[in-house]
């Protein structure tokens, strides 16, 4: 692991050579709320686009013109809602 750069300069009272850093601050904001919102109404909307279509796919007249491209609607949904989390702080 990389060493921080640390100055060795001296206390002005000469006591005690002490090391002397500056403190960094973090951005401490979290990732707003419409974000996390979004991030899980897209997972949730695959997953239940994918059970829809093997429980009643056949009984949905637009889930059946679609036939195989509801998987990769439903994946997709899924895959956009994961990628999503790599912005969550």
């Amino acid at each position: 692991m990389p060493k921080s750069r640390i100055s060795s300069t001296p206390e002005s009272s000469g006591a005690s050579s002490v090391d002397h850093r500056t403190p960094v601050k973090l951005n401490a904001t979290g990732t707003s709320r419409w974000y996390i919102v979004v991030m899980l109404g897209l997972m949730l909307l695959g997953l239940a686009w994918i059970v829809v279509n093997y429980i009643a796919g056949a009984d949905i007249p637009v889930m059946r013109d679609l036939n195989a491209w509801n998987y990769l609607i439903g994946f997709g949904l899924l895959i956009v809602g994961l990628l999503m989390t790599m912005g969550w702080k």
